[in-house]
């Protein structure tokens, strides 16, 4: 089997492929819906390859990815939800140890609106600096600001809401 070369424009490709994959999953809120988001937009990129203009690969995928789950969302009269339980199994960088607190985590981020998720999966997740995300979205940078803002404490205030205080019994 042949494997790209890492330099070539499919190795690099092959590279972002979990951070696509994490961002496309964590927008559709499924692993399936994300993964079908990951295949057309990648298939869409191997078609519009030539115009990209050999700057910032990360970013113009990331972009494709952002345009194809709008274009999905203005077509659909209606988009079925799912729990982003289902992508427990996705990798991250610094994995929650506690279990109850991984899936209120996954709970807090499903509950936040598409506009806010995206934000925070791109500045938190893919760290992305604001200006990038901005242009990833087509934003302002001061909308993305107080998106992060508000999806920060949106979290925060659920991940308090929902604490579990272990009980002991007196010694």
């Amino acid at each position: 089997m042949n494997h790209p070369d890492d330099q070539s424009f499919e190795g690099q490709v092959l590279a972002l492929l979990p951070a696509l994959r994490r961002y496309a999953r964590s927008l559709a809120r499924s692993d399936t819906e994300g993964e079908d988001l990951l295949q057309d937009s990648l298939e869409a990129a191997l078609k519009q390859r030539r115009q990209w203009r050999g700057l910032n690969l990360r970013g113009w995928l990331l972009s494709i990815v952002t345009n194809h789950y709008r274009n999905g969302v203005r077509t659909r009269s209606r988009h079925p939800s799912v729990d982003l339980a289902e992508a427990a199994h996705v990798a991250t960088q610094d994995p929650v140890s506690d279990p109850l607190q991984r899936t209120r985590l996954l709970a807090a981020l499903d509950n936040l609106p598409a506009e806010q998720r995206a934000v925070l999966m791109l500045v938190v997740v893919e760290g992305c600096s604001y200006a990038e995300a901005a242009g990833l979205l087509d934003l302002p940078i001061g909308t993305v600001m107080s998106r992060l803002a508000r999806a920060r404490l949106k979290v925060g205030d659920y991940m308090k809401a929902e604490n579990i205080v272990p009980l002991r019994r007196p010694t």
